[in-house]
């Protein structure tokens, strides 16, 4: 029962993690864009609660999370008020971004594949959703922006690290050993996010095929007949 009851409290700890760095982003975003209190505050619940509303909404297990347990909300508020009255810019931001974008996203895909699988739901549902709830926020952050969702190219492995993270996750789950892959999975999701951003590491996009071209030949002149 003690176990069951730490287990609970780490992993409501790792899901508060991820609102809050997930709505400090939204918050950053807001601050870029200019925008008002209001305008916070919808990008961190956006942001900090967007994947964690999808995920529960798919899985059916009653009202989301978000909505019955006050200390989300509270959490991604508390990020919205970070970003509102602190300097979000500049070289310190430029250099502890990465981390807070990086933790977020391990955290998130930890604890969306952790919810699924204690459902009894399989192995694949866990990967899907664990990546939803790691990049679900930003996605609907994006599109109620006006952008294109970032996940879907052009920038550095994301939603990759959080298939990984996932997946990871549900290879401790199998083995028995869930408090830890909470702990691993999280860390693989954060450290390839930093790596690949570091390394620049990319998906290639999609490949055309090209018929070949034939080498282009003289056609040589016709011979004409003698005069006479």
């Amino acid at each position: 029962m003690a176990s069951g009851a730490a287990l609970t409290d780490l992993l409501r700890g790792i899901d508060l993690t991820g609102v809050l760095a997930n709505a400090v982003l939204g918050g950053a975003v807001a601050r870029a864009e200019r925008f008002d209190p209001v305008g916070f505050g919808v990008l961190a619940i956006l942001s900090g609660l967007g994947g964690g509303l999808i995920r529960d909404t798919l899985l059916q297990r009653g009202t989301p999370v978000a909505l019955t347990d006050y200390a989300y909300i509270l959490t991604a508020l508390a990020g919205a008020t970070i970003a509102f009255f602190l300097p979000i810019g500049g070289r310190l931001w430029d250099r502890v971004f990465p981390y807070v974008d990086a933790l977020a996203l391990g955290t998130w895909a930890a604890a969306g594949a952790q919810k699924t699988l204690g459902v009894g739901l399989g192995w694949l549902p866990a990967v899907l959703l664990g990546t939803i709830t790691a990049v679900g926020g930003g996605a609907v952050r994006d599109v109620v922006l006006g952008r294109i969702p970032g996940i879907f190219g052009g920038t550095t492995l994301y939603a990759t690290s959080a298939v990984l993270a996932s997946a990871v996750l549900v290879a401790f789950y199998d083995s028995g050993h869930e408090p830890l892959g909470l702990v691993v999975s999280t860390v693989v999701g954060a450290a390839l996010t930093v790596i690949a951003r570091r390394r620049n590491w990319q998906l290639p996009e999609a490949y055309t095929v090209r018929p070949p071209q034939r080498p282009l030949t003289r056609r040589r002149p016709r011979s004409r007949p003698p005069r006479e």
